[in-house]
């Protein structure tokens, strides 16, 4: 076996593959993307491309909701080689709405960067967003951050961000975190299609898996994934908010109606959806 009951790449890449395994819903995703996020920079106040590092790639974009906002940092996918913070503006739509400040971070994807990086950059966005948040209205103290996909496994990995030691911040300066159709174990991708871009050595899957590394003490989150997700996504749901609550942490399941891996996300657009209603909830504002 390759990975748990998996003996082949062809039989991993027939849970993970999503464009080959629903390309239809892959292409609406991304004329979604596109149109909704052009739709919310015509609509809402915005600041793109401020820097939070030396790099080009190594950015926020801000979409402010007034003073003393709380704030959502919002960290999108593409299994770590795909897509920049430019076609997540959409998210901001329905926290804005409801007076939360939406923070979109960028980050450099592989393989011109590892994921050990893409990591660094990710903590870094935070660490940031908590020193600078006044700048744009927000509220350091009312950190939330949510991502989807490759996005969901770094929220579970800024969890287990050592931020007193690491960046001399306040230990609990993430207040809760939602993971949507995340990846928390990466064992299988190095058998996969995606290994040419991803490029994991087995010394990088063990220090980025997150459900090798939860935390002793932690902010509460909620895992959730589409009904209509493969076996191997809910899979990898169900086994890290198990190991999460195991710590007895605070864990909250949320199973989407009918929604697949790539539809999931327009959940972002309208604060009464489940999913943003679970979000809003967790940061008190439900």
């Amino acid at each position: 076996m390759l990975y748990r009951n998996f003996a082949t790449q062809e039989d991993l890449d027939a849970q993970y593959n999503l464009l080959r395994l629903f390309p239809d819903a892959a292409s609406l995703y991304e004329a979604f993307c596109a149109r909704e996020s052009e739709g919310v920079r015509q609509d809402l106040d915005h600041h793109l491309n401020e820097p939070f590092g030396p790099t080009l790639a190594e950015h926020v974009d801000l979409y402010p909701a007034g003073r003393d906002a709380p704030v959502l940092i919002y960290v999108h996918g593409g299994f770590w080689a795909l897509r920049t913070s430019k076609e997540f503006g959409f998210v901001a739509r329905g926290p804005v709405s409801r007076g939360v400040a939406t923070v979109v971070t960028n980050y450099a994807l592989c393989p011109a960067v590892t994921i050990d990086e893409i990591v660094r950059q990710t903590r870094a966005a935070v660490a940031w967003t908590y020193e600078n948040a006044r700048s744009f209205g927000g509220d350091p103290e009312r950190i939330h951050v949510a991502g989807h996909s490759a996005g969901g496994h770094l929220v579970a990995m800024l969890l287990a961000t050592d931020w007193e030691g690491d960046y001399g911040l306040p230990a609990g300066i993430v207040k809760g975190a939602t993971a949507v159709s995340g990846l928390f174990d990466l064992a299988p991708f190095p058998y996969t299609f995606l290994q040419p871009k991803v490029q994991l050595t087995w010394d990088q899957v063990r220090r980025n898996s997150p459900i090798l590394h939860v935390p002793e003490q932690a902010s509460p989150l909620i895992v959730a994934y589409g009904e209509n997700e493969t076996d191997e996504f809910k899979r990898q749901s169900e086994d890290f908010l198990g190991t999460w609550k195991e710590k007895g942490h605070s864990g909250e399941r949320l199973i989407l109606s009918g929604k697949n891996h790539y539809d999931i996300v327009d959940g972002f657009i309208d604060a009464g959806s489940p999913l943003l209603s679970g979000i809003l909830g967790q940061m008190g504002l439900e």
